[in-house]
């Protein structure tokens, strides 16, 4: 909103100074101001909250390296992480805004896992930030941290996709105490929200014919999980191609997808599909699991899987537990 003057104001309500007191006209402006924050995005409500000292902590230019960068645990500013950084409605503001970008049947559940990651420890509390300025179309949130690194679109609440970035989700559902004999989950991944992802994907091996299934299934090591590498795209993969799914196996693997991402905001998931759709990328995907170690249990109930792409990426390794990366080439 441009500034308006004491004068404008008036002007637009129709009054006069003679009948309008400092305090009233005061109590009018803040209305104003009020209304205007009421338009903005939740991402964009904290930007303006921000100041200058507290924007030079958070703030990075669009084309920093930091904005393709993706790991299990890390630190989008390791110096400046929410609790010391901002006051306590930039928290509780930064709270909606992580809450926003999942689906409501999912908020509870991601939002105790990043709890429980955090081990209650202010060393391992995240760190949000931002890439570019208001000015830049894609300016972008991000929130970082152990097991979650989230971004979006801050002009709007209306989910984009990922902004043709990675993102990472995945837990470990025990105290650090337990860590030497829980590390290894069970092979039905107790008090871990992201299972259900394994379990969906699952049904999809589970409706393939024989040859496919055979085809799917590769002896190779799954991909190196170095910030380097998780998400590089892949000019050969292993497995499956989907080129070689019938109308209906691509139609059923499309919405096997769509349900995995389920634990996101609908609109975020759209995008990306409409993106995918858009992009022709189906085709270029290849599907493969992995047998051995990586099938906790030996139950051929797939622990370890990837999608990937010369677009896209797809990494889910349930061994030793969740971790899981997305990227969406933008």
């Amino acid at each position: 909103m441009n500034q308006l003057t004491r004068r404008d104001l008036l002007r637009s309500a129709g009054m006069s100074t003679a009948f309008l007191t400092a305090t009233q006209l005061d109590k009018l402006l803040g209305r104003v101001a009020a209304d205007e924050a009421k338009t903005d995005s939740l991402p964009m409500q904290l930007y303006k909250s921000m100041s200058e000292t507290q924007r030079q902590m958070v703030c990075l230019p669009m084309d920093h390296p930091r904005r393709q960068y993706v790991s299990n645990w890390w630190y989008i500013q390791p110096e400046h992480r929410i609790p010391g950084t901002f006051n306590r409605e930039q928290q509780e503001l930064i709270q909606k805004i992580f809450t926003s970008l999942h689906s409501v049947e999912y908020q509870e559940s991601v939002n105790k896992q990043v709890e429980i990651d955090q081990y209650g420890e202010m060393k391992n509390a995240p760190a949000v930030g931002f890439f570019g300025t208001p000015d830049d179309k894609d300016f972008e949130f991000i929130y970082t941290g152990h097991h979650v690194t989230r971004r979006c679109n801050a002009h709007t609440d209306h989910g984009m996709g990922f902004g043709g970035a990675p993102i990472f989700y995945g837990h470990y559902p025990h105290s650090p105490s337990d860590m030497r004999e829980n590390f290894n989950e069970t092979k039905d991944h107790p008090g871990n929200p992201y299972w259900y992802q394994a379990t969906t994907f699952n049904k999809f091996v589970q409706s393939l014919d024989g040859r496919q299934r055979v085809k799917g299934l590769v002896s190779t090591e799954p991909r190196s999980e170095s910030p380097e590498k998780v998400v590089k795209k892949s000019e050969e993969s292993a497995g499956l191609s989907c080129s070689d799914l019938s109308t209906d196996q691509k139609e059923l693997f499309v919405l096997t997808m769509k349900k995995m991402m389920a634990m996101f905001r609908a609109d975020d998931v759209q995008a990306t599909f409409d993106s995918v759709e858009k992009q022709g990328i189906v085709d270029r995907l290849h599907v493969s699991w992995y047998a051995g170690e990586y099938d906790i249990g030996s139950d051929k109930v797939w622990d370890t899987w990837q999608i990937e792409g010369p677009d896209m990426v797809w990494y889910f390794r349930g061994q030793p537990h969740i971790h899981c990366y997305y990227h969406l080439k933008g």
